[in-house]
Parts: C-alpha cells; sequence; structure tokens
C-alpha cells in the first residue's frame, strides 16, 4: 500500500510533469472508483481546466485545478497514477479504470488492479472538511519529539498501532511503523503510554529518518507501487525489519520474529534488540 514516500514520490512527479497543463478530455472505465460525483460530473467538471499544482496530504495524491476543484486520490493497496505518451503497456492497460487526456498528448491514468482505492472531485471547502480529522505530517516542523511524546502519553494503544492512526501521525502504515520501530529499539506491542523519554526520542528520530532517506530512494516496492512513469521505488533494499522475518537482525544478528499478533498486520521485529 503506498504510504508517505511513496504518495509523495507520485506527487512531486506529477507536479513537475503536469503543471500548466490542461485537461482536454476525459474517459471512465470503472465509476465505482469516483467518490463525490458521477462519471459524468467528474468528466464535465475537469475537461478544460488546467493543473496548477500537484501535492500530497497524508497518503492522498492531490491535484489542483484551475476551476479551483481538487482531484484527490487514494491509492490504497494497488492504485497507481501513470503518465503514458500513447497506450500504457497491456499490463498496466487492463486496470486503467480512468484517464484524462492532456493538451500536450499524454494520458494522465489511475490504474488500479483491486480496484480498492478512489478518486474524488472535491471543493476547497469539501477538501478542508474531509481532512479536519487528520494527524500531524510526521516530515512537517510541527512534528516535534515533544508533540509525539503528548501522543504517546494519551495512548494505552501498542506503539505501532498509533504510529499507523491517521488521526494521530499521518502517512506511515505497516511498512515504516515496523522499520521505525526497528531503528528505535522499541517492542512494536509495547504500550504507548509505557514508552520513555529517551525512546521516545530514538522513536522520533527513526520515523523521520526513515521516511526522509525511503523519499530519496522513491519508496518501496515489492509488488504494485510506481511512481508516475511506471518505476519503481528501492527501498526495499534498506528494510531492516518488514519483510525480513526469519532473518538475522541487522544491529544484533538475533532471528527476527514475524507475528499477526499486534494489529492482525504482518509484525517484524527483533525480541532481542527492541524492548
Amino acid at each position: 500500500m503506498p504510504e508517505l514516500p511513496e504518495t509523495e514520490t507520485i506527487a512531486r512527479d506529477l507536479d513537475r510533469e503536469l503543471r500548466g497543463r490542461i485537461i482536454t478530455g476525459v474517459v471512465v472505465r470503472q465509476p465505482d472508483v469516483l467518490r463525490e460525483v458521477s462519471a459524468q460530473e467528474f468528466s464535465a467538471r475537469i475537461t478544460g481546466a488546467s493543473i496548477l499544482a500537484s501535492w500530497r496530504r497524508a497518503k492522498l495524491v492531490i491535484i489542483d485545478l484551475s476551476s479551483r476543484d481538487r482531484i484527490v486520490v487514494q491509492p490504497r493497496f494497488t492504485g497507481a497514477l501513470l503518465l503514458s505518451a500513447g497506450p500504457l503497456p497491456e499490463p498496466e492497460a487492463r486496470y486503467s479504470t480512468l484517464h484524462a487526456t492532456l493538451d500536450d498528448d499524454r494520458d494522465l491514468h489511475y490504474r488500479d488492479i483491486r480496484r480498492l482505492g478512489t478518486v474524488a472531485l472535491m471543493s476547497p471547502g469539501r477538501f478542508a472538511d474531509y481532512v479536519d480529522d487528520l494527524g500531524v505530517e510526521p516530515l512537517d516542523p510541527a512534528f516535534t519529539v515533544a508533540h509525539l511524546s503528548v501522543l504517546l502519553r494519551g495512548s494505552k494503544q501498542a506503539v505501532k498501532k498509533l504510529l499507523m492512526d491517521q488521526r494521530m501521525v499521518v502517512g506511515i502504515g505497516n511498512i515504516y511503523a515496523n522499520e521505525a520501530c526497528w531503528r528505535a529499539g522499541i517492542d512494536p506491542s509495547r504500550r504507548a503510554a509505557d514508552v520513555d523519554d529517551a525512546a521516545v526520542e530514538r522513536l522520533h528520530a527513526g520515523i523521520v529518518s526513515v521516511l526522509t532517506e525511503s523519499i530519496a530512494a522513491r519508496g518501496t516496492s515489492f509488488r504494485d507501487y510506481r511512481d508516475a512513469s511506471g518505476g519503481r521505488g528501492d527501498f526495499q533494499r534498506s528494510l531492516a525489519a518488514y519483510g525480513r522475518g526469519g532473518e538475522p537482525c541487522l544491529r544484533c544478528g538475533a532471528r527476527l520474529v514475524e507475528t499477526h499478533a499486534i494489529d492482525g498486520r504482518t509484525t517484524v521485529l527483533c525480541a532481542h534488540c527492541q524492548r
């Protein structure tokens, strides 16, 4: 599932490639991915609009239009925004749910294999309401050690579960929650309120560093994630915990444990050096 580094990569690519382009036409093949509008309304409202900017909030990719509408894409597990000059390759084309034609003869596709992601069209006011309950961005200056400490102290949840709660901190999913806990030497199942001050500092550093490094590597690709040009991320080469169950811990050499006991999701940890 695209998390913060992956959606940030997509948004940056689209901003570089699409800023100033005009949408000249729309084809909706699978209207069930649309939210807030019908296929007919979606097409009518975005055709003729120019693209002002593309950016990320939480795990959302947002495209600002000259009409003041915003295209809001939540890729979830298998969604991707792909630019093409000509037809998409067949393996991708069969899962293209909709595409917008641009004034430079390129197409912007929303490809979604399982069709669990969504594409919405929102006014600025509707968008503000939509994101109102989202938590702090972990790469913003507002996300300080003190802010993280307050979140942890007020929660009885497991640390990993809190990190993945988008009402608390946005953009962190299963991959980077595992990695941040490993970097901090914290057991992901530890009760958040029991994390001491030194561990809070390590966890904050782990969150910021793993997200920053993954953005630099253009995200993590295991199966379905692709950037806007169809390329794969490279951060999977740097993962220390996620996907490495049964392998040696890179810090102490003990065998990493894989479990589903914390939140039903795959959790990988070192029982020897994560406390």
